[in-house]
């Protein structure tokens, strides 16, 4: 079984990430800043206090193109507006989406926030604080004989920086429950994602407790496109290291301004 994670820029690097989602032979998609605009296709601009960024306007359903097999789930956070390129204005749904491979039956789904609750933010986008979703699929590899639980994640992002908060606490330990209840006894666990934390976060201990372990540790997770210093962001973490076969945080081809996480169980 192949598991990738990805933080897609809002697929702002669409060009380089289409041909890249039909290459990457994943079994377990997990994609980060994933869009879904009803009224609108192609190219949106999102804007708020800090940022400009191009993104595509549906992005969920660009990835269901190139993936028509797989399953498809989407979690939306929340929703505010994005302009098309007649400068008229859609609201855009923001979340998590997992596309899991035809082979692997999906045994078990759950979704819940990780921080906050669902906002649609009307006429303006807040610049942090926003809330954050977590998406557990529970699948059953064939090969293995064994059902892995995967948990899809995309942490609170703090315009101050990635360090421990609070908040970033309390999103841990909310999680954390999330994980607990979405496996069974003796799944092999993956939760994986854009934490936005830094590698001694004290959201590795929280999950610890679930005998998860960080691969990435203090690893670059970010690719060229990415100007500022700090360059630790995604992480992956499992619950059997033995289990796993090969694990790379993939430096080329650049699709997003994250790098890609891909990890391979049981040969």
């Amino acid at each position: 079984m192949r598991i990738t994670s990805l933080n897609t820029w809002g697929g702002a690097m669409f060009d380089e990430l289409a041909p890249w989602l039909g290459g990457c032979d994943a079994d377990v998609l997990c994609l980060q800043e994933v869009t879904h605009t009803p009224t609108a296709a192609g190219w949106t601009r999102f804007d708020d206090d800090d940022r400009s960024l191009p993104q595509r306007a549906d992005l969920l359903g660009d990835v269901r193109a190139r993936l028509p097999r797989h399953h498809a789930l989407f979690s939306a956070c929340d929703s505010g507006p994005v302009q098309d390129h007649e400068h008229r204005v859609h609201q855009q749904d923001f979340g998590l989406a997992t596309f899991v491979a035809p082979a692997f039956p999906v045994v078990g789904v759950r979704s819940g926030f990780a921080h906050g609750e669902y906002a649609d933010h009307g006429d303006r986008w807040p610049s942090d604080g926003r809330p954050r979703v977590a998406l557990a699929v529970r699948v059953f590899d064939r090969r293995a004989g064994r059902f892995a639980t995967v948990v899809n994640f995309h942490g609170l992002r703090d315009a101050s920086g990635k360090a421990d908060t609070p908040a970033r606490r309390a999103q841990a330990e909310r999680l954390a429950d999330l994980v607990a209840g979405a496996r069974e006894k003796g799944d092999l666990t993956v939760v994986c994602g854009d934490f936005n934390v830094l590698p001694g976060s004290e959201t590795f201990q929280v999950l610890g407790g679930l005998d998860l372990v960080d691969l990435v540790r203090d690893a670059d997770t970010r690719t060229s496109r990415y100007p500022k210093p700090v360059r630790h962001a995604s992480y992956l973490l499992v619950s059997e290291p033995d289990a796993v076969t090969r694990f790379e945080i993939v430096a080329a081809p650049e699709v997003s301004d994250h790098r890609a996480l891909t990890l391979d169980l049981w040969g």
